[in-house]
């Protein structure tokens, strides 16, 4: 069966070809080109967004099966792309996990979720830790060594210690670097550039359940068609909404997709 999408397409199309009075020759000729447009592509996990959130997960889950990643432009054309500043972890001795926790509370004014925050501030060292091994290059102390690396930290706004690593003023580059060679070099990963996602197929649109996600349509701006990708599980990873904003140093790409194609497959959306 056809997705309801699809079949009000090919009513569509089959209504405007009638009424140019194409002879049926020329219109089923037409209609198979429709057809072979929409090329089918099938995978295990299939994640929408290819910053550093789209990366990370695809290389742990590539372990499992196979593996797309969208993108709706170039591969690095996303906001983690360029930033700058670094990413904060308990490393220093003299700082610990319950104050990191304090000065995020303090600084998101008492609204942060605690499980959240708590879950990120105890889980940064390991994760950082795991992006150190996969090659990004934060900066190092003079007088560390490989047995015993000592990273620079920084101390920035709203934080009571030192506990900002960071890849000059360029870390985002040096990580989406390294997450993109790493996932550029696994067997299991496929990266589709310059490809927009469209909308979620939730289940009901085939005759199933409503609440399951098994792929998306997505557009090849290359070819300039619609292709379909088949999942087990689907990922947003697309970032947030800033090019609502009329003037924003986001880049173009932050516009707010997932989170729209979220609620339009019945997600809570909630700030």
């Amino acid at each position: 069966m056809l997705p309801c999408h699809f079949t009000d397409i090919i009513h569509t199309f089959g209504k405007i070809f009638l009424k140019r009075n194409l002879d049926c020759t020329r219109l089923d000729w037409e209609f198979d080109c429709f057809m072979n447009t929409n090329r089918e592509h099938q995978c295990d996990v299939l994640v929408i967004g290819s910053g550093a959130a789209g990366l990370s997960l695809a290389l742990r889950v590539a372990k499992k099966g196979k593996v797309i990643v969208l993108s709706k432009g170039p591969r690095s054309e996303g906001a983690t792309y360029y930033a700058q500043g670094g990413i904060a972890a308990v490393f220093d001795e003299s700082d610990s996990i319950e104050s990191h926790i304090q000065d995020t509370q303090i600084a998101g004014a008492g609204l942060c979720e605690e499980e959240a925050v708590e879950f990120i501030a105890k889980n940064a060292k390991k994760c950082v830790q795991w992006l150190i091994d996969g090659g990004v290059p934060f900066d190092r102390e003079e007088d560390d060594s490989d047995d015993d690396p000592k990273y620079h930290l920084t101390r920035e706004g709203g934080h009571s210690h030192r506990r900002i690593l960071h890849a000059a003023d360029a870390t985002g580059m040096a990580m989406q670097t390294s997450l993109q060679d790493n996932v550029h070099n696994h067997p299991n990963i496929t990266i589709l550039e310059r490809h927009n996602a469209l909308d979620l197929i939730c289940e009901d649109k085939i005759g199933g359940n409503q609440d399951k996600v098994v792929g998306a349509y997505i557009w090849n701006r290359q070819q300039e068609h619609v292709e379909t990708v088949r999942a087990k599980f689907v990922v947003l990873a697309t970032g947030g909404a800033s090019k609502v904003y009329q003037y924003t140093s986001n880049p173009d790409v932050s516009s707010g997709d997932g989170i729209a194609m979220a609620w339009r497959a019945g997600c809570r959306v909630a700030t």
